[in-house]
């Protein structure tokens, strides 16, 4: 798949991504993004918006270490009910 460049907004700030996705996943990369930085930010009302967004990302990377996590698991245990077959 060819790389291509994406303009996006996050909370008050634009960057451009380059990447293989296409502009559907990338809006709806965009729409989870900003709408857990809202979350972030009802919570925290007194949150700068740098701090915000650190917290996003450290936020992300949490998620994404729980659901290998859970795949590793579950491939462990895949791995299991094959051998006693």
């Amino acid at each position: 798949m060819s790389k291509k460049r994406f303009k996006i907004k996050i909370g008050n700030s634009e960057y451009i991504i380059i990447g293989e996705g296409t502009q559907k996943r990338m809006n709806a990369v965009v729409d989870l993004a900003n709408s857990r930085l809202d979350e972030i930010k009802e919570a925290l009302p007194e949150i700068d918006e740098k701090k915000a967004m650190m917290l996003l990302a450290i936020n992300a990377i949490s998620d994404q270490l729980e659901l290998q996590e859970e795949l590793n698991k579950h491939k462990e245990s895949n791995k299991g009910k094959k051998k006693s077959k």
